[in-house]
């Protein structure tokens, strides 16, 4: 247990600032996440030092497709989240407090030791959302980058700007999901709003954080073509026509268990609408041998990046640049 970076005290209580939901919380009282306490009128991370997963993915799970491919990135999360998504793939981790999943009690140090020994380029701070263990991230973050591994958020970028803009600091790369694009449908999916998540895009654009977005085509909830369109057009106009999409097939689970698994014709059909409204890098994932995993070059249309499920075969882009048309290819490479 540690004290909360971002909060404030108040009368009846103390409020935290790290996320949109700005919780106040009476004495003993947890916040939204599970993993923020009120203690004698201070509040506290339950969650540092308490990792309940700790994995060796390949980064291409994260999903990251513009990013050392083909490199190892420990994974890293502990329990509790700040949304309620009906979809949730982690949700017995994620619906839990780091009081009820005692995890491994390694602190940052040990980490990214832990890094270096499994030769893992990066450390993702993934599976549950990592906004929710902040202090333990942060911490971890600064160790690892003065010990030259990299660090990678892969999140629902559900956090306010002032802790944002600090832990960008030390951010090499980040996957956001961005799970629809009306705030009504945000709200009875995932418990959250929209226009922070498309806030949090803006910023870590502005702080040069290497990003790609993953968006999960749910059926009956984000499927809908005309809100899809919507998302890409904005997409285009705010500049991240050059951020990897990433259309990722969802298989029935938590509380949509009574929903069926994207058709994959619909997965191809939103792929190609996205690549029309001009998003140059569209992948579609959770589909093994689909002709939407490669990266191609988007001038000569060259394959680049040869994919098969997580794992990566021949690459050819030398120095962020295609190796048959010389086009530069955006993302970090080596």
């Amino acid at each position: 247990m540690i004290a909360a970076r971002y909060y404030k005290e108040q009368q009846g209580g103390v409020k935290c600032l790290l996320c949109p939901h700005g919780c106040v919380l009476r004495e003993e009282a947890t916040g939204i996440c599970r993993t923020r306490k009120n203690i004698g009128g201070k509040l506290y991370s339950l969650a540092y030092g308490n990792p309940c997963a700790l994995h060796i993915d390949p980064i291409e799970k994260k999903p990251l497709n513009h990013f050392l491919p083909g490199s190892r990135a420990l994974s890293i999360a502990t329990s509790g989240c700040n949304l309620r998504c009906l979809n949730c793939q982690n949700w017995d981790i994620s619906q839990s407090s780091p009081a009820e999943l005692h995890g491994k009690n390694i602190l940052p140090d040990d980490v990214v030791k832990l890094a270096h020994e499994k030769n893992c380029n990066s450390i993702a701070y993934t599976y549950t959302d990592p906004v929710v263990f902040y202090e333990y991230m942060f911490d971890i973050a600064q160790v690892a980058r003065e010990k030259k591994v990299k660090n990678v958020l892969i999140s629902a970028g559900y956090i306010e700007e002032e802790p944002l803009r600090e832990l960008c600091k030390y951010l090499d790369a980040a996957n956001i999901d961005l799970k629809g694009f009306d705030d009504q449908l945000y709200l009875k999916l995932n418990g959250v709003r929209l226009e922070p998540v498309l806030r949090t895009l803006q910023i870590l654009k502005e702080e040069g954080v290497w990003l790609e977005i993953t968006n999960l085509i749910i059926p009956q909830w984000t499927d809908d073509r005309l809100m899809f369109r919507k998302m890409c057009e904005w997409l285009v106009q705010q500049g991240f026509d050059e951020v990897p999409l990433h259309l990722s097939r969802f298989m029935p689970t938590h509380r949509l268990q009574d929903l069926y698994p994207t058709p994959e014709e619909t997965l191809y059909e939103v792929a190609e609408m996205a690549k029309d409204t001009g998003i140059k890098y569209v992948y579609v994932g959770n589909v093994p041998g689909n002709p939407y995993q490669d990266t191609m070059c988007s001038f000569c249309h060259s394959k680049l990046v040869d994919r098969t499920g997580y794992y990566t075969g021949e690459i050819h882009i030398t120095k962020g640049k295609c190796e048959y048309c010389n086009t530069v290819i955006p993302g970090v490479w080596q």
